[in-house]
């Protein structure tokens, strides 16, 4: 998911810069300062996850937790990848600051997407309904991450086509992986701390 350094044209880094800010300010109003152990958390698991890195063109195909993050954090999703990535361009050079507010909104945005689209679902009583929900935020988070990832690439130039369709094609292992990794993180959840999946905001 993350985007070489240089590779994307002026206004696709400033509208993606543009768009992270908003998103990481929503994610930061809405926060409840009681939950900032479980976003660091979370942030920390999706640093971890990253590590292993599969070079694609210019990006690279790694496990994203999005989804799991979007069900459990709502718009905090932002913030919580923002410090996820910030580290690793600075550390590791996957990616780079320039394009860090684009990375964001590519992994972030698709999160809460699917928080408003399967929570309700994967918090039903019904183990088949959610179970299908949770398996789905976690495969349509990477799916639409590695669609707005091929989109930056073909808004930048033409010439970015073919590095476009091999990107989503890569990913298509990644969206299963993580549509079963978030399909047994909620099963544990409701089993252990239900609590962790209903998404409280302090302030409106």
């Amino acid at each position: 998911m993350h985007i070489s350094e240089g590779v994307l044209a002026a206004p696709v880094l400033l509208v993606g810069a543009a768009l992270g800010l908003a998103g990481t300010a929503v994610g930061l109003k809405k926060l409840d300062y009681d939950r900032i152990p479980q976003v660091a958390l979370l942030a920390a698991a999706s640093f971890v996850a990253s590590f292993i890195h599969v070079p694609i063109g210019p990006a690279s195909v790694h496990l994203v937790l999005n989804g799991i993050l979007g069900v459990m954090l709502g718009w905090v999703a932002f913030p919580a990848i923002l410090i996820s990535l910030f580290p690793q361009a600075i550390m590791f050079q996957f990616g780079g600051l320039t394009v860090l507010g684009v990375t964001t909104c590519n992994m972030a945005l698709p999160a809460v997407l699917g928080y408003y689209a399967f929570s309700a679902g994967i918090r039903s009583p019904k183990p088949f309904v959610s179970g299908l929900c949770s398996f789905l935020c976690g495969f349509v988070a990477i799916l639409l991450s590695s669609l707005a990832v091929a989109g930056c690439l073909v808004l930048t130039g033409g010439s970015f086509w073919a590095g476009a369709k091999m990107i989503v094609l890569a990913h298509i292992p990644v969206m299963f992986i993580e549509g079963f990794i978030t399909l047994g993180c909620v099963r544990f959840l409701k089993k252990v701390k239900p609590e962790m999946l209903e998404v409280v905001y302090a302030r409106p």
